[in-house]
């Protein structure tokens, strides 16, 4: 079934899906700790499913700034790993239908691929769109993980408090996507996880499971995470073991521990960015994730804790 945007063809045999949650879960932009790329292979790797829609990649990524991978053998290629951007049909462990977005976060024709996927959740009657991000923070390890909220409609949100009024960063696809969605009326929102900025170009299996936790608590679903959680454990061990062993990381996680705790004193039961006195300003978090980005797009090799 061919999409009238003309960027995707749809499964034209579908079961009753009984108004879906649609995830989003994009590659390309903010993913400190890999988290959102550990959540999105973990419920590929541990939910049943199928793909039900297929976008047409040729006419959203730049293949020079995103080369995909040729195997080469001795005197000839083998292989070619062609991108690919899918809705997938999985089921939870209850056996509750979900649709799972994956792929390269497009370069081009940003509101195009934002209509089609709109037509695509009016079409399949899904109830609420989740994006998943993490970003990096002044958090320390030692802590839970936080995760900041946001949504076409403060009901969406439940409890959770809002830690900043006005901000500036860069755009994305899925960011784009939330706003358009809210536009016309559609539920849609969205969790980015904290991960310790000492560790965020390293996976960081903690705030993986604290995304899916996330989207549980919001929607009913019931996500496996123990794989997750066990995987977390390993690596705050490790971790553990490193800053041990280092002087100067060891401060900077003591530094970022007080004032974790400081804050949290200062805003009784919320779990958010750890300061004290102000909060950053607008401009220092949007340079902040330019800088990631950037970090990103230069392919630097992942920083040891401190």
């Amino acid at each position: 079934m061919l999409d009238p945007h003309g960027l995707y063809e749809l499964s034209a045999d579908l079961p009753d899906l009984d108004r879906p949650v649609l995830l989003q879960a994009l590659t390309g932009f903010v993913d400190a700790g890999s988290a959102v790329q550990l959540a999105r292979e973990h419920l590929l790797d541990t939910l049943d499913g199928e793909p039900i829609a297929t976008f047409d990649v040729d006419q959203l990524l730049d293949y020079r700034s995103r080369r995909p991978p040729m195997i080469f053998v001795e005197d000839h290629w083998e292989s070619y790993e062609a991108p690919q951007l899918t809705l997938h049909l999985l089921r939870d462990a209850g056996s509750t239908p979900l649709l799972l977005l994956t792929g390269p976060e497009p370069d081009t024709q940003w509101e195009r691929f934002v209509a089609a996927v709109g037509a695509l959740v009016q079409r399949l009657g899904v109830r609420l769109t989740i994006g998943l991000n993490a970003i990096p923070m002044a958090v320390p390890h030692t802590r839970p993980v936080g995760v900041t909220a946001h949504a076409t409609r403060p009901e969406l949100l439940g409890d959770r408090e809002s830690w900043l009024q006005r901000v500036q960063v860069p755009a994305s696809v899925g960011s784009l996507l939330e706003f358009r969605l809210g536009q016309r009326g559609a539920d849609a929102m969205g969790y980015a996880a904290h991960v310790p900025h000492y560790l965020a170009q390293t996976t960081y299996p903690q705030a993986a499971e604290v995304l899916l936790a996330s989207v549980s608590q919001s929607t009913g679903l019931l996500l496996p995470t123990d794989a997750l959680r066990t995987a977390g454990e390993a690596v705050r061990a490790e971790v553990d073991k490193q800053v041990a062993e280092d002087e100067q990381a060891a401060r900077l996680v003591v530094s970022l521990e007080q004032q974790y705790d400081a804050f949290l004193r200062g805003r009784q039961g919320t779990n958010l960015l750890a300061q004290t006195g102000p909060l950053p300003t607008a401009d220092e978090l949007g340079a902040e994730l330019e800088r990631y980005l950037a970090e990103q797009s230069r392919g630097d090799q992942p920083p040891t804790p401190g």
